[in-house]
Order: C-alpha cells, then sequence, then structure tokens
C-alpha cells in the first residue's frame, strides 16, 4: 500500500472511531388531538364548538441526542404547542413558541441534567395518578389543581388560583435514574429579578415510585416567580405559594385504580387554601378503556368558601398503538352555581 493510501485508512478509520463514540440522532415527533361537543363548566353557558387539545395537548417536538460514549449523552428537546382547530400557535394567546419544553442536557450513568425550560415535576406528578391523564379539558385533576376556574363576572364561580405553569424557564431539572422502580426528581429556576411577577426561586421535586402493579408519588413545589393569573393577577402582599401532593395507583388487572391529595397553600396579606382528593379507575374494555375519575376541591380563606366537584365518565378506544377516539362526558359543580355538563367526541393521533 502506498504511503498516500495509507494516510487516507488510517483518516477514514479515526474518522469512524470517531463516530463509534459520537453518534447522535435527531426525531420529529408529536401530538394532534381536536374533538367536537358541548363545553360547559359550572355556572357558565354552554358552547358548541371543535376544540383542540382536549384529551392532551396538541404538540409538534424536535428532541435527540449525541452518545458521547463512557456513559455520557448529550440530550435536548424543542418542543412546540399549537391549536388545530385554527392553526394558531401556542396554548392560548401570547403563550411562549417553545412553551413545552425548550432544553439542552447530559445523561449520565446516574440520572439527566436538563438547562433551559423544563416540564414541572409537579405537572407530571398529577397527570400520572388520575384517569384521565394530562386532559386540561376532561381531568378533574388537572382542573382543580393547575387551573382551576376563574370566572371573571362579578360574583362568577371561581375558585382560588394556582400560580405557576406546566413548564419552568430559567431552570435546572436533575431527573435520576431508577433504583428497583425508585426515582426521584429535582427541580428549580431562577426569578432573574426582571419581571414584576418575580418574587424569588422557584424549588420543586417529586419522588416516584413505579414497580409492578403498585406506583405512587410525593410531590412538592414552591412558586415565587412567572407566577400570574392572566386574567386576575396575583393577591396583596404575594410571598409564595407552596404545594404538596401524594398520589397512588394500583393495577388489579380487570382495572387500574387511581387516589391523589394535593393541598395549595398560598402565602399573602391574606392567607388562602385549597384542598383537592380524587379517585378514579380505569377499566380495559373490548379494545379500548373505560374511564372515570372524581375531583372535590375545597378552598378555604376567603369570605365566602367554595366547593368544586367535577365527575368525568368517558370511553377512549383504540384505533391502532397510536391513534385513539374517545368519548366524555363531564359535570362540573360549584357551590351556588348552576352545574355544567360536558359531552365530547374526539381523536387523538401520536407521530
Amino acid at each position: 500500500m502506498s504511503r498516500s493510501l495509507k494516510a487516507v485508512a488510517g483518516a477514514a478509520a479515526l474518522l469512524c472511531f470517531g463516530l463509534a463514540h459520537a453518534q447522535s440522532n435527531v426525531n420529529i415527533y408529536g401530538l394532534m388531538d381536536a374533538a367536537a361537543g358541548s363545553f360547559q363548566m359550572a355556572g357558565a353557558d354552554s358552547t358548541t364548538k371543535v376544540q383542540s387539545g382536549n384529551m392532551t395537548t396538541s404538540y409538534i417536538g424536535f428532541g435527540g441526542s449525541e452518545d458521547l460514549g463512557h456513559g455520557l449523552k448529550v440530550t435536548f428537546a424543542m418542543e412546540h404547542f399549537l391549536q388545530a382547530d385554527a392553526g394558531t400557535a401556542g396554548r392560548f394567546v401570547g403563550d411562549r413558541f417553545w412553551a413545552r419544553n425548550a432544553y439542552v442536557g447530559l445523561a449520565t450513568n446516574y440520572g439527566e441534567y436538563q438547562f433551559g425550560r423544563t416540564t414541572t415535576t409537579m405537572f407530571v406528578s398529577t397527570l400520572m395518578f388520575n384517569a384521565i391523564g394530562d386532559s386540561f379539558a376532561f381531568s378533574p385533576s388537572i382542573l382543580q389543581v393547575l387551573t382551576p376556574q376563574t370566572d371573571t363576572r362579578p360574583g362568577g364561580a371561581s375558585m382560588l388560583a394556582w400560580y405557576g405553569d406546566t413548564g419552568w424557564s430559567n431552570s435546572v431539572l436533575f431527573k435520576s435514574k431508577s433504583w428497583n422502580g425508585l426515582s426521584f426528581n429535582v427541580q428549580a429556576n431562577v426569578g432573574e429579578g426582571s419581571s414584576p411577577t418575580s418574587f424569588g426561586n422557584n424549588i420543586a421535586g417529586n419522588v416516584l415510585y413505579l414497580n409492578g402493579p403498585l406506583a405512587a408519588t410525593l410531590s412538592y413545589s414552591k412558586v415565587k416567580n412567572d407566577v400570574k393569573d392572566f386574567v386576575n393577577g396575583v393577591p396583596a402582599g404575594f410571598e409564595d405559594q407552596q404545594t404538596k401532593q401524594f398520589g397512588a395507583s394500583y393495577d388489579l388487572g380487570v382495572a387500574k385504580l387511581f387516589g391523589q391529595y394535593t393541598a395549595v397553600d398560598t402565602t399573602a396579606a391574606t392567607d388562602t387554601g385549597t384542598d383537592i382528593w380524587g379517585v378514579g379507575a380505569s377499566i380495559p374494555l373490548a379494545g379500548g378503556k373505560v374511564l372515570a375519575q372524581y375531583g372535590h376541591a375545597k378552598e378555604d380563606g376567603n369570605a365566602v368558601e367554595k366547593t368544586n366537584k367535577t365527575l368525568t365518565l368517558g370511553y377512549d378506544y383504540n384505533l391502532s398503538k397510536r391513534t385513539e377516539v374517545y368519548a366524555i362526558y363531564m359535570q362540573d359543580k360549584v357551590t351556588g352555581f348552576d352545574s355544567g355538563d360536558t359531552y365530547a367526541v374526539g381523536i387523538r393521533h401520536k407521530f
């Protein structure tokens, strides 16, 4: 072999060695969800509409990793919410473009560090331990914990607000590896002091146990920045809002049972709080699942205390591994107001 051919062969071998130790991949993925029906919350008028993101908020994502070798990987994700019914960006007007996730991370043998905008640990625990999952239209747990009603009409059926979001900007998240089903996540963000709704730094974390038929979580968050009820603003003298949650599920085979308790406490000029509990079940039937979830939220601290009771019943049928159709009925009640009844059918596709 000539000297020049040896040089080319050596360079090719070196390149192959480098590729073997730094393999990368990029994926495009997402979910589209839309439903049609009659939607009505307690104390509100009934509206017939086609609406996006009822069972799961529609989104598109770009993510991937690079294998650095020696148990290290660089990871990243950019994920954007959208509204399929109108073809508009975000979950609502003014939403961040990459609101679902926007981070770069480093995965090790012990866990993964993510830096940027990351999904909150409280949201993950809440969606995992109720039968309706992460539905912002139908899940009593999501509605009562993360998005309580904020009816702006005089004397409207409002409940105490939950501050923060399903994702935190300017954050660091550590996700541990699992040891026999036991794992933990720790998250913090910085307020950076430039926003009128910044009162300090946020901290959160959860512990998860997923082993066999039993699953459970303990979750905590303390929110001091990016705190805004988009309609009413924060209460006078706001200092922080702390949320504590316990959830569990058990799969009997013929049915999966869910239980969840959440306490939300806001420290301000007038301290307020909400106690929320829920029970539910998912029952396999004829290629799909019968879903049932009940949630009960009682607020404390306002002059007129209110209770919110929400019951959701539905059937989710698998057309394939990636596509489902569903039918939902939800009844929503708030103390002193007419109940609301929602009926909807929809389709959810993952890609």
